[in-house]
């Protein structure tokens, strides 16, 4: 069968005549060592990631700030993730893997402790928008590396336990915050500065830049951003991908929603702490339940989960119901992530993968934007379970277009997974 390239794919496969990629020695676990630095790098990382949800639990109490505008900051940070995703993409590929993650890790660093330095709401919107924008602009550099680094056999593997460190570091990070609420204001700021610190730290003496070498017989054609998003197989899954999270992100509206039925928000922390528990528990056996099952259906299967879980709320009237509603939609998130992360990697092309990973990023952190602006929307001005049933529904089209994609998708990760000799053959 004659496989159909990306727009412009086959014209600069014509140059290429072959992709070396970088030699790792050592493997632990049946992992580079490098996956394992990098691992180490997120568990750090992310722990020490409590500025935005310091901000969470202090904009209205003690900043002084409307909900409204505590809202926005928010969603400041979402879409600068999601603007910085864009730019990190593109610097990968062209700047490099481990420079573009230094630079965002000092930089992070940096607006972290001018954010606590700052008390203006002004201020604290752009810096928050900033500290979104340097937070997106590693992301793609980051996952580039990971791909780099594990074979395609490995890639589910790997981003299933990078996820897992992803959520043990944020629910070491909550527990951080709520301790840390009384102590003095900078120690917050200063601490998620270190832990950027120590991530450059350990990047730049533990990690090589990982970018494949392309050799070519005549100078090589650069893709563009534009490439990307010309790339109608891989954008289908980016968008749909963008749809199932801005379902999940809507659980940080659940605590909206229990006040309207007179219920103690302050419990929302012991209803979304199932979240991160099944996930620090039973990801690690999630890969052992997908083995050898189809990615398509195990896809559909999951926005199943997330649009029966997150539609429940719409008739859960207590705290255990409630719990028993995230259990669900958690479910299908740890199903999803593992294989959207592999499928991401396998549809990137090899000398544009950091705009790839990019571009998927931006379509992941714009949920964060999207679904309190959309979400807030519905809950002040429609019935109350009007959001929960539209995200039930938007649960269902996901999945729907998760298995009517699948095919297409499946035969171009198939392709570019080849080596590149038989993709030129083919």
């Amino acid at each position: 069968m004659r496989h159909i390239l990306p727009c412009g794919a086959r014209h600069r496969l014509k140059h290429v005549t072959s992709v070396v990629p970088v030699r790792h020695s050592g493997l632990v676990r049946g992992l580079p060592r490098t996956f394992w630095y990098l691992w180490t790098g997120t568990l750090i990382n992310r722990s020490g990631a409590f500025v935005m949800l310091f901000l969470e639990i202090h904009m209205v109490a003690h900043y002084g700030f409307s909900a409204t505008f505590a809202g926005l900051v928010l969603g400041l940070f979402g879409g600068g993730m999601a603007l910085g995703s864009l730019l990190g993409g593109v610097l990968a590929d062209r700047w490099g893997r481990r420079s573009t993650i230094l630079l965002s890790n000092l930089l992070l660093a940096i607006t972290a402790v001018t954010i606590g330095l700052s008390m203006q709401p002004l201020w604290i919107a752009v810096l928050a928008t900033l500290f979104g924008f340097w937070n997106g602009l590693g992301r793609p550099a980051f996952a580039a590396t990971i791909v780099d680094v594990l074979g395609p056999t490995a890639r589910l593997r790997g981003m299933n336990l990078n996820y897992w460190a992803i959520n043990i570091g944020f629910s070491i990070a909550a527990i951080l915050a709520g301790v840390l609420a009384h102590a003095p204001h900078m120690t917050v700021f200063l601490l998620n500065a270190a832990a950027q610190l120590t991530m450059a730290v350990l990047v730049y003496f533990l990690v090589p830049e990982t970018q494949p070498v392309i050799k070519v017989e005549a100078a090589p054609v650069s893709g563009s951003i534009k490439a990307v998003f010309t790339d109608r197989i891989f954008m289908t899954f980016v968008l749909l991908n963008l749809g199932l999270w801005v379902i999940i992100e809507a659980c940080k509206l659940i605590p909206i929603a229990m006040h309207q039925r007179g219920m103690d928000p302050a419990d929302y922390g012991t209803v979304i702490a199932v979240n991160g528990v099944m996930i620090v528990i039973g990801q690690l056996f999630v890969p052992r339940l997908i083995a050898n099952r189809s990615r398509t259906n195990l896809l559909a299967v999951s926005a199943i989960l997330v649009a029966l879980g997150m539609g429940s709320v719409a008739i859960a009237g207590t705290v255990p119901l409630l719990m028993l509603t995230v259990m669900v939609w958690t479910a299908g998130e740890m199903f999803n992530a593992p294989v959207a992360g592999a499928y991401i990697a396998d549809l990137s092309q090899a000398e544009m993968r950091g705009r790839y990973q990019g571009v998927a990023s931006m379509g992941f952190t714009l949920a964060n934007f999207i679904a309190p602006v959309i979400g807030g929307m519905l809950l002040d001005h429609a019935p109350p379970a009007t959001l929960w049933v539209v995200l039930a529904g938007m649960g269902v089209l996901v999945a729907l277009g998760y298995w009517i994609t699948g095919p297409a998708r499946d035969r171009r990760a198939a392709l570019l997974t080849q080596p590149l000799g038989e993709r030129i053959a083919a």
